[in-house]
């Protein structure tokens, strides 16, 4: 299986932007796109997969991260500096991450967890993203920078809210990884900006 393409890479720049959406969503409202929400938690399962979109199931389940990233691509001002913040941060940590075998070790202890609690109780259970909550408190979370999370006080402070959050920035996590392992990196974020804005267009009429 070829993963260093220009369409693997865009999907998994979209697999980031969608986890940053939701985090968003959750964060300022309270609820998130079910639809996207499921597909960024299903992601996070999917340790061993054939091909990269098999990451996330279908191309539709992408529609948030795809739409979310044209918009962002547009131009050069930032449309949405709280998602873009996210999504950097994410992309940053992850490469952290990756020095830290430790931690991978307990993340992958922790997915497998939830592999079986989402077989016994649904992957949208809320004992699935207490779980996947605690997974990256005690891993993503003890490197810094830390991920701030900016939204409305009473979301935030409740408990099935702020697991659902970090359960996204873990579903982020994943994405991340999938983008350096198709050779994504910085540089070609910037320099092939319009060869992944062009690829947008062609998923985007996919969905």
């Amino acid at each position: 299986m070829q993963l260093n393409t220009i369409t693997n890479q865009t999907i998994a720049l979209a697999g980031i932007a969608q986890a940053a959406a939701l985090v968003q969503q959750l964060a300022t409202k309270g609820s998130a796109d079910p639809i996207a929400l499921e597909t960024s938690i299903a992601s996070v399962m999917k340790i061993d997969s054939d091909s990269v979109i098999d990451v996330y199931g279908s191309l539709s389940g992408l529609s948030l991260g795809l739409k979310q990233l044209d918009i962002q691509m547009t131009g050069y001002k930032i449309v949405n500096p709280e998602q873009a913040r996210y999504s950097a941060s994410l992309v940053f940590l992850e490469n952290q991450l990756s020095q830290h075998k430790n931690l991978l070790n307990i993340i992958q202890t922790g997915i497998i967890k939830a592999q079986s609690q989402s077989e016994h109780f649904g992957l949208m259970h809320e004992n699935v993203f207490a779980n996947l909550g605690e997974v990256y408190q005690n891993t993503i979370s003890t490197l810094q920078p830390r991920i701030m999370v900016n939204g409305e006080q009473n979301y935030l402070s409740r408990n099935e809210v702020a697991n659902k959050i970090r359960a996204c920035l873990l579903a982020g996590i994943r994405s991340a990884i999938l983008w350096r392992q198709c050779g994504g990196t910085r540089w070609k974020f910037l320099f092939y900006r319009k060869k992944i804005q062009a690829e947008l267009q062609i998923l985007l009429k996919q969905i």
